[in-house]
């Protein structure tokens, strides 16, 4: 039981300092400074952390992340340097609540520390990355106390009861680990988002999508699900955004045929296959939005199934208007002919 409150502890501490490492210290060191805890004997060694100077640095660098994490943007910058920081403080504090335990014990134990951290760490800042997707500041700050409310939560839990956090820890980090082939897939979405913001403004941006042609894997793709050697009337690079039978952050192609007039494809490849996504746009809602991030094209379907969404970088926004415009007009016209 002694073992199991020690991991409880190890990595509960490791799982908040994943989320913020300054907090997580400062907190833990202020509460044994002020005896708001008893230390047992098998945890004595974490009793450094209420030293004055180690409350000093951890406070006066929680106070600058404190501003650094509420601002949009900034707060990614911050979390892509500490991408390194948070699961090396992580597997310290692991070796610190140890002890004088076996050196294998020590190794083991700061790995499992350090993926426990990296898994927290890379859930805040896939959640940070989403929320920067909007210019209003707002959810940054909301955010930003929310993780400071569940580390501060998360101290007192451990405080509490060591097993039932180290259960907590398992079951979040298993979650997380379920979720992660998603989450990295949106981090490298919004990040590719941003930087061609930043490298490729509107101005210079490509104004019409006739006659593009798609990579040669996608058009295999297309025509095999969908035996047709119609001309490709139009084609856009585009992310999706998600809806029905579509998973959201796919790199692809937005197509029309030219014999086909009532359907829209979504086609996108992937190491284990790919997507191929038919929609009928007879009768369909579609439109535009522009975004700070990215300017985004709607699709909702006229038998109110939950709308498709698609995401172009700021670069084509002439294209992202134009596409939703020609097919609006289409989706109008196929109405008009059935009426």
């Amino acid at each position: 039981m002694q073992a199991l409150s020690l991991l409880g502890v190890a990595l509960g501490l490791a799982s908040l300092a994943g989320i913020n490492l300054y907090l997580t210290v400062f907190v833990t060191g202020l509460a044994i400074r002020m005896d708001w805890v008893a230390l047992s004997p098998a945890l004595q060694d974490l009793s450094v952390l209420g030293d004055p100077i180690v409350l000093g640095v951890a406070g006066v660098l929680y106070v600058i992340e404190c501003f650094a994490d509420k601002i949009p943007w900034v707060d990614t910058a911050w979390d892509s340097v500490h991408t390194f920081i948070r699961p090396v403080g992580a597997a310290a504090l692991a070796v610190a609540t140890l002890g004088e335990a076996h050196p294998v014990f020590e190794i083991v134990a700061a790995l499992l520390a350090g993926g426990v951290a990296l898994t927290a760490h890379v859930a805040k800042a896939g959640t940070r990355l989403v929320a920067n997707a909007s210019p209003e500041p707002f959810s940054n700050v909301g955010l930003s106390l929310a993780e400071d409310g569940v580390v501060v939560a998360g101290l007192g839990l451990l405080a509490w009861n060591p097993i039932v956090a180290l259960i907590v820890v398992l079951v979040f980090t298993g979650a997380v680990l379920l979720m992660l082939p998603k989450l990295l897939r949106g981090i490298r979405a919004k990040l590719w988002l941003a930087w061609r913001k930043l490298n490729y403004p509107p101005n210079d941006a490509l104004t019409t999508v006739a006659g593009q042609r798609i990579p040669r894997r996608c058009e295999l793709l297309l025509r095999r699900s969908h035996a047709s050697t119609s001309v490709i009337e139009c084609a856009a690079p585009c992310l999706s955004g998600g809806g029905p039978r579509l998973d959201a952050n796919q790199k692809g192609w937005l197509v029309s045929l030219k014999d086909e007039p009532t359907l829209l494809f979504f086609v996108a490849t992937g190491l284990f296959g790919g997507t191929v996504l038919e929609m009928d746009i007879a009768g369909a809602t579609i439109l535009h939005r522009a975004g700070f991030l990215c300017d985004t094209m709607e699709v909702t379907h006229k038998s109110g199934t939950p709308k498709h969404q698609f995401l172009f970088e700021r670069g084509l926004t002439k294209v992202a208007e134009s596409l939703a415009g020609q097919f609006r007009a289409r989706a109008a016209e196929l109405v008009a002919e059935v009426a």
